[in-house]
């Protein structure tokens, strides 16, 4: 219905510009980077955050717990990669579950215990296995079409002149409120889209709470530690699990209470009556955290034994 939306959002921004040539090459402009995007938005995305892959060698328990995961989901087993960042988060990318990679940062790997990471990652599966990377490229198609019309509408003055269809309200209209409009759909649509993840989440790891305690540590530490990829790069952040350093209103995933509200919910349905049983600080890095891994013996979250 969203998508629905917006493509009737862009037609109708046509519509109101009316016939001009610079709608088409617009139009064209912004399908072709938009395609070119589809195709490599794995490589670029990995590249942007210099991220490394690693295997059932270099990262044995890692590499080990996505694989249990994605055999659970029964989706292909991905690509696994490792970030070295402090802030902790994690994200999926890739435009089909054959072709999908997930990536997680020390930061958020040294920081949960083995059951919160699995409902991380269970949560980035979900993305893959709902195809949501395919459907947030053609919002990005058509969202960028609309803004790189609304532009072309400044140069063109509103149009199409010869159906009267030109004048100062209906390119104000055109330039200011479309590109806007197809902002809050597309925030809408993401949002949508982390609510399916969470559940699909607590499905494949059949934890949903250990995914909700993740969420609340992940989130609060996230506003605290820069994240440097997302302050070059602001649309990385729609990319993570937990939004950086932006508000409510023009984040594009919803409030973190609310999706731990889901999650208990998603729990209760599922007959676990009980809450997670309770983290013990000194002993909580026991199962992924190169801290308390064994010096001989490499750490699935630090492949060089740190």
């Amino acid at each position: 219905m969203l998508l629905s939306a917006l493509t009737a959002l862009f037609m109708a921004l046509g519509y109101t510009l009316g016939g001009s040539g610079g709608a088409v090459i617009a139009l064209l402009v912004a399908a072709g980077m938009n395609l070119f995007t589809f195709w490599n938005a794995d490589k670029i995305v990995l590249s942007m955050h210099n991220a490394r892959e690693v295997d059932a060698q270099s990262a044995p328990e890692f590499y080990g717990l996505v694989q249990a995961l994605s055999q659970r989901a029964g989706l292909p087993m991905p690509r696994v990669y490792v970030i070295d960042q402090d802030a902790p988060n994690a994200f999926a990318t890739g435009r089909n579950p054959e072709n999908a990679a997930v990536a997680a940062t020390t930061g958020l790997l040294n920081m949960l215990t083995r059951d919160e990471v699995a409902g991380v990652m269970a949560h980035e599966l979900g993305h893959v296995k709902n195809r949501d990377t395919l459907i947030m490229t053609m919002v990005a198609t058509i969202a960028g079409a609309i803004s790189m019309l609304a532009n072309f509408g400044l140069f063109f003055r509103g149009g199409n002149e010869e159906n009267g269809h030109s004048n100062m309200i209906a390119t104000l209209l055109a330039v200011i409120v479309a590109p806007f409009a197809a902002m809050i759909v597309q925030m809408a649509i993401s949002r949508t889209r982390e609510y399916g993840a969470d559940q699909a989440g607590a499905e494949i790891s059949g934890n949903p709470r250990a995914l909700a305690s993740a969420l609340a540590k992940i989130s609060g530490r996230a506003e605290l530690i820069p994240n440097p990829v997302a302050e070059r790069n602001p649309a990385a952040a729609q990319l993570y699990i937990v939004p950086v350093h932006v508000s409510e209103l023009f984040s594009t995933h919803p409030a973190t209470e609310k999706r731990i509200a889901a999650l208990e919910e998603i729990a209760q349905d599922m007959g676990q009556n009980g809450g997670p049983p309770p983290i013990n600080l000194a002993t909580r890095a026991s199962a992924l955290s190169p801290v308390a891994a064994p010096r001989p013996r490499r750490s699935a979250l630090d492949p060089h034994g740190r």
